[in-house]
């Protein structure tokens, strides 16, 4: 759910973050308002049963988990449901339950700005759930006071106390949280304006929410990053990100995460001075905002109303969401905002000629500006003291432990070196025998290892004659006609009008240069043993995208429409790169050889313990001779494409080394004038993190 701290950035996510997402997987893709509907069934059909009490624990937790999805919608009854909760968790001493309903009150209080009452019902929670050891809960009850502090403005305690929970989490594989604290930690970073931090930390949150593979979570972390983008000024790739998050957050029904979309992208708008847009995503918002209870949500969207409709001179409208902004910030005792919404209504009251009020909102703007300024500074500084004492006191405690190690190392070589004289004696008695044996187990080995490097050398020296062929027949061709044609442009005998007419024709031929060199350096590296394989978990439905998305001007070029059917979550244990390369390829030769106005589809079958990946296309086939050459180390078999295009005839056989490598296999069946399907297999990734309770 949207929750801020100060200035105007992405939200810190909480518990609420969790269990919206956990809710949203048991109602299998049912809208926030039916789980709302089944959840007060289910307590109906609670209290209507004979042997019902209000001790009962699956009660109790119907309550709480009720409160959470009311939070931004009815916070008057999150208010009542979590006070429920506790009064009968006390009842029955159910800890856990007494525990989560205090994070909910404590939740309600951060919504209203009681910044002091809310950190008491944190920390009261944290106290039980840490005498129960409920170590998923303390996390997360760590993870929501963390936030709070960031609200009050101590970054320092919220940034030391996100530090001590991610070891906390890693220690215990809570994967989830992992992803929401360092995505909070990235937010405070944006807050102190340092970008190139923040988004090292969203770059980690991506990968580990491809592990997760929950849309979810990451549309969550596009729309935060698309707000740290349109911040920086990287438009487009704030666009980018903000889209793809809206159409999930639309399919899933998530209004308050919506709403908070529709703000960024509107903000990305006001950034291009396109303020008519803006202003219609902003509308957006705010007629979703009719439906949730968020005032610190709300705070930048009608600040940026404010700002589309001055834009747009329309200073009237602007003055009464400046007005309205300026009241929500001040009763939130939200500083940025007032600042903001104070330069709006200066600005707003010049043009005006109201040059009384204009200086009264003019001083109000350059004393926060002052007031925030000194802060930021102090804050930016104690962020890093607190950073660098972290790391320090982890430094200390792994010296402390190399200590301890060193002294037990000590006592095990002082019991090997007793042993040690107790073996020499025994093999001083058959000394001379094993020394004969031994020197001849080093002339084979030394034989074995000469034969060996002869192989190696042979086998250099026929990758060299086939590099230098390569670079001969397929770069020299390319680069020498771009070279000619230049020569001719510079001497004058080519006019500029000719020239240009050439450029699509360059634009083509540099394509197959850099893709040719791309294949040519990843083949040679591995002819020369140069290449190590490092397998990751990685997301072959993302690996797929990239390379469509990156192939689509040659798609588009001959109308070759390029299907992705790889279904989500489809992780493999494989080198990445390795894995980019081969589907580039496959991708790229399938255009190659298929005509215009024709198909490619990637698939992918669950095996039992590898995943079957397929790229098939509708293009011309080749015979049975032909794929049987296609595989073969020393082959250099190639041909031209159905619209001339060329090829070094490396690719295949990179592919097949790169797969095997990975160990997988593969292999083509192809029928003429009918298409052709590439198979290779991959071994499946196994996720060995706990799920989160």
């Amino acid at each position: 759910m949207i929750t801020y701290i100060i200035s105007f950035i992405k939200p810190f996510k909480t518990y609420a973050v969790l269990i919206t997402t956990i809710l949203l997987i048991v109602g299998q893709g049912y809208s926030q308002t039916n789980v709302r509907d089944s959840l007060k069934n289910r307590i109906e059909n609670y209290r209507s049963e004979k042997s019902f009490t209000v001790k009962d624990t699956a009660y109790i937790d119907l309550l709480n988990k009720l409160g959470n999805k009311l939070r931004y919608y009815k916070v008057d009854s999150l208010l009542l449901l979590s006070q429920q909760a506790l009064k009968y968790s006390r009842a029955a001493k159910y800890e856990r339950g007494e525990s989560q309903s205090l994070v909910l009150l404590g939740d309600f209080y951060s919504d209203q700005g009681k910044h002091s009452k809310a950190v008491n019902h944190y920390r009261s929670a944290l106290v039980i759930s840490n005498n129960m050891d409920f170590s998923e809960l303390t996390i997360r009850i760590q993870n929501n006071l963390a936030g709070q502090y960031g609200y009050m403005g101590d970054y320092a305690k919220a940034l030391n106390v996100y530090l001590i929970s991610i070891e906390y989490a890693e220690r215990i594989g809570d994967i989830e949280m992992l992803s929401i604290m360092n995505e909070n930690i990235a937010s405070l970073y944006a807050s102190q304006k340092d970008y190139n931090q923040s988004l090292v930390f969203y770059k980690k949150v991506k990968k580990i929410n491809d592990e997760i593979g929950n849309e979810v979570y990451s549309a969550e972390t596009m729309s935060n990053m698309a707000s740290t983008y349109a911040d920086m000024g990287n438009l487009e790739y704030a666009m980018f990100n903000i889209n793809k998050s809206i159409s999930i957050f639309e399919k899933h029904d998530i209004i308050d995460w919506l709403a908070y979309a529709y703000e960024v992208k509107g903000k990305t708008y006001l950034k291009q001075k396109k303020y008519k847009w803006a202003l219609h995503w902003y509308n957006q918002g705010e007629m979703l905002h009719e439906k949730i209870e968020d005032d610190r949500g709300k705070i930048d969207l009608i600040n940026g109303m404010a700002e589309a409709y001055h834009g747009l001179k329309k200073d009237s409208i602007s003055e009464i969401y400046a007005l309205e902004a300026f009241q929500i910030s001040n009763r939130m005792q939200f500083k940025e905002g007032k600042k903001k919404c104070a330069k709006t209504l200066y600005q707003i009251n010049k043009n005006k000629e109201d040059y009384a009020t204009a200086i009264k909102y003019l001083e109000i703007y350059q004393s926060l500006s002052d007031t925030l300024s000194r802060n930021e500074n102090q804050k930016s500084l104690t962020m890093l003291k607190t950073k660098i004492a972290h790391d320090v006191q982890k430094e200390a405690l792994m010296v402390s432990n190399k200590k301890a190690l060193a002294k037990q190392r000590g006592y095990i070589y002082g019991a090997g070196i007793i042993l040690l004289i107790l073996c020499l004696v025994t093999f001083l008695i058959y000394r001379n025998e094993k020394i004969q044996k031994k020197l001849n187990a080093e002339l084979q080995s030394k034989k074995i290892a000469l034969e060996k490097r002869e192989e190696e050398l042979s086998e250099i020296n026929e990758t060299k004659d086939k590099l230098f062929s390569i670079i001969g027949h397929d770069l020299r061709g390319p680069i020498g006609a771009l070279q000619g044609l230049l020569k001719m442009y510079v001497e004058g005998d080519v006019k500029k009008s000719e020239f240009l007419s050439f450029i699509p024709r360059l634009h083509e031929d540099v394509n197959h240069i850099s893709f040719t060199l791309n294949n040519l350096l990843s083949w040679g590296q591995t002819q020369m043993k140069g290449t190590i394989t490092r397998p990751t978990k990685i997301s072959i439905k993302t690996i797929v995208a990239d390379n469509i998305n990156l192939l689509s001007k040659g798609a588009n070029n001959k109308s070759i429409r390029i299907v992705n059917r790889i279904p989500e979550n489809t992780l493999a244990w494989s080198d990445s790169n390795q894995i980019d390369i081969v589907i580039r390829n496959l991708i790229s030769n399938a255009l190659k050889f298929t005509p215009e106005n024709g198909m490619i589809t990637i698939e992918a079958q669950s095996k039992k313990e590898d995943w079957l990946i397929s790229v098939k296309d509708t293009g011309i086939g080749m015979d049975k001779e032909t794929q049987e050459k296609l595989f073969e180390k020393s082959s250099n078999f190639t041909t031209h494409g159905t619209n001339n295009e060329k090829g070094t005839g490396l690719g295949l056989s990179l592919c097949k080394e790169m797969i095997e490598n990975n160990k997988g296999t593969i292999w083509v069946d192809s029928i003429i004038r009918k298409g052709t399907n590439f198979h290779f297999t991959l071994p499946k990734a196994v996720d060995n993190f706990k799920k989160a309770v």
